[in-house]
């Protein structure tokens, strides 16, 4: 999912960064005004989760591999705005040591973290409106959001490579084997995302900022036997 340098052409790369820059303004704003100081530590806990896993990768298919992306992990645990950041800070570190073209940083940036925890919390927040409101229906959601976010992330990379790609290969091929690779790596960030939030829910819910309006299983069985026969 890493851009490297030289793949997408300089105009694309730099209309990316500014609407990658103008998101991460946004975002700093925003989180500034909702992040408690008990939950900072947790976003740099979260920045170094996503940072020590997206080094681990594991096989997919054909000789390919991949690894957590992180966006919508990041985004259930302390909020999409600061969630945007953590995998910002992630990909600049990463850019630094090669991992993902420092001229391709804006599209990296927007396509893991403003497409990938924006666009992923959105799914996650309608998820959360048809499930039922538990941890375990968190836990669901949470997991779903990831793997369909990195689908998404793929998605606009094809539509990258389509407006501005320096790499030669036809559209068709690269589309579908973008898409194609990153659906099953995005069973992988869903598992991941989903164990990862279920963990952290059943230790400290409140930290969790996703998790606002959860009914804990004891009420939920203690509503639904009290509930009147026939309602």
């Amino acid at each position: 999912m890493h851009i490297p340098d030289g793949f997408i052409n300089a105009g694309t790369s730099l209309g990316a960064a500014a609407v990658a820059a103008a998101g991460l303004g946004v975002a700093v704003r925003k989180t500034s005004a909702y992040l408690e100081d008990r939950q900072v530590p947790l976003a740099g806990l979260v920045a170094a989760f996503v940072f020590a896993v997206q080094m681990l990768n594991f096989p997919v298919a054909g000789g390919t591999s991949g690894h957590l992306l992180g966006g919508v992990l990041a985004a259930v645990l302390v909020g999409p705005w600061a969630g945007a950041i953590c995998v910002a800070v992630v990909l600049l570190v990463q850019a630094l040591f090669a991992d993902g073209g420092i001229t391709a940083l804006g599209l990296n940036v927007l396509n893991m973290a403003i497409i990938g925890s924006f666009g992923g919390y959105l799914l996650f927040a309608l998820l959360r409106r048809i499930l039922p409101r538990t941890s375990g229906g968190l836990t669901v959601a949470a997991g779903v959001a990831a793997g369909l976010s990195v689908v998404a992330a793929a998605a606009a990379f094809a539509i990258e490579y389509a407006i501005g790609g320096a790499g030669g290969a036809p559209i068709g091929t690269v589309a579908a084997a973008m898409v194609g690779v990153h659906t099953l790596i995005g069973i992988g960030e869903a598992l991941i995302t989903g164990a990862t939030v279920g963990m952290v829910l059943k230790v400290r819910p409140d930290l969790v900022y996703g998790a606002h309006g959860l009914v804990p299983e004891p009420l939920l069985s203690r509503q639904l036997q009290t509930k009147p026969a026939g309602s």
